[in-house]
């Protein structure tokens, strides 16, 4: 069961890595130095898709790294 607990963590870690990816950084560099240009922007379609998918991968991760937790001792 526990090592099962593991495979599952490190294959929703990759999902993750890949879904943190993907998303676009729509401010780039200039936000940084105090060049932003000052438009909103608001998620739609398949960026809030990503979004929220990646906010869901982050709470099964967390949960199963405390499932993990709870396991190993």
């Amino acid at each position: 069961m526990f090592q099962a607990l593991q495979y599952a963590q490190i294959g929703i870690a990759i999902l993750l890595i890949i879904s943190i990816l993907m998303q676009s950084r729509g401010s780039g560099v200039s936000a940084v130095f105090g060049g932003g240009d000052g438009v909103t922007h608001t998620r739609r379609g398949a960026e809030k898709w990503l979004f929220n998918a990646t906010i869901a991968l982050v709470v099964v991760f967390i949960g199963l790294s405390v499932a993990s937790l709870v396991l190993q001792n």
